[in-house]
């Protein structure tokens, strides 16, 4: 054999490696994003679930304002439509779901504000424990929409990054959307101790 037949087979060689190290790289991290999604999805459900049980505990309060009430199963029905799957978690689609989660977090807020005008109703049992858990709901969100953007990074970067670029798309993988901070997020609040 000549040698530059050898030198051919050699570079070819490598190259196919790398193509197999980096498919088989590619498809753990997506694994541990899809794995990870599966947590996010968990912890949204959970609040969505506890969510069904508060407005049951409220509705059996006569006089509460039906309107408040109303918002929350709408924006929790809309929250637990939006159904992605751990292949299709595009930049447009997270920023879809996250817009429907966000609802339902401010009409909960609502909830919880109102909630305070009526006394019998703060001192139910039900109601005093969906308030220990609501605060370590949203606390799980927040933890597992880390950990997923994390993995989402990792993943992204390795994907961008050249010469994997070359090879990520043939593959079949593609950018993976991540959570965003809601707009005013970085405001702190006024707080004004004088009045």
């Amino acid at each position: 054999m000549k040698r530059s037949t050898i030198i051919l087979l050699a570079v070819l060689g490598v190259i196919v490696l790398w193509a197999i190290n980096l498919q088989r790289g590619l498809v753990g991290m997506n694994e541990g994003v899809a794995a990870q999604w599966s947590n996010v999805e968990n912890a949204y459900q959970l609040r969505a679930d506890k969510t069904q049980n508060i407005v049951q505990i409220i509705k059996g309060s006569a006089d509460f304002e039906q309107k408040t009430l109303t918002d929350v199963i709408e924006a929790r029905s809309k929250a637990t439509s939006i159904q992605l799957k751990a292949d299709d978690l595009t930049p447009e689609k997270i920023a879809q779901f996250e817009q429907a989660q966000a609802q339902l977090s401010g009409a909960l807020s609502r909830l919880m504000v109102t909630v305070e005008r009526y006394p019998d109703l703060k001192t139910t049992t039900a109601f005093i424990n969906f308030q220990a858990q609501y605060e370590g709901m949203e606390n799980r969100i927040g933890v597992e929409r880390r950990k997923f953007n994390d993995l989402a990074r990792a993943f992204n970067t390795r994907i961008k990054a050249f010469p994997n670029n070359l090879l990520a798309g043939i593959f079949g993988f593609t950018e993976k959307g991540y959570f965003k901070a809601q707009e005013g997020t970085d405001v702190a609040p006024n707080i004004d101790f004088s009045k």
